[in-house]
């Protein structure tokens, strides 16, 4: 009998460790403070997730939209951008497709690669980031004029530094 009691504890310490070790190395996308490392958002995430990243031109004060999937190593690759008008700092020819749809300029085909992107959150100018049709937050939902990451990791990474 303790024989089996044995067994079915290991067993069982097993199975709890295999559990907590999926789900601590789990893919996640996170937005976090860049000099603290204080998590705002973590969400699962994986390859081919498509990422939308919403605001507005500082400079020109129009919206401007970027559309991203996740490669394979975890990297963000920028597909396409949307915005209603050129202007200070907004490029001209980024990508192989350019087109021009309901008073939008399409830049497609971009293929750019991001291993992460920062920037200084403000809550007018961020206007919504969308994770597979999902919000995930929203400028107002993170901290003023802070300097913020945006990263797809695994979260196993976070206990091994």
């Amino acid at each position: 009998m303790k024989r089996k009691s044995l067994l079915l504890f290991v067993t069982c310490l097993f199975i709890g460790l295999g559990l907590w070790f999926y789900w601590e190395s789990q893919t996640v996308l996170r937005i976090y403070n860049y000099r603290s490392g204080e998590i705002y958002v973590e969400v699962p995430a994986k390859e081919g997730d498509k990422l939308f990243f919403g605001w507005i031109h500082s400079w020109e004060k129009i919206p401007w939209n970027e559309y991203y999937h996740i490669a394979q190593d975890n990297t963000l690759v920028l597909d396409t951008i949307t915005f209603p008008a050129f202007g200070a700092g907004i490029p001209e020819n980024k990508g192989k497709i350019c087109r021009i749809e309901n008073g939008l300029i399409y830049m497609e085909e971009i293929e750019q690669v991001f291993p992460e992107f920062d920037w200084i959150n403000s809550h007018f100018s961020t206007r919504k980031i969308v994770l597979n049709g999902q919000l995930i937050s929203k400028g107002d939902r993170l901290p003023e004029h802070t300097r913020l990451r945006l990263v797809v990791e695994r979260r196993l990474k976070k206990w091994l530094k």
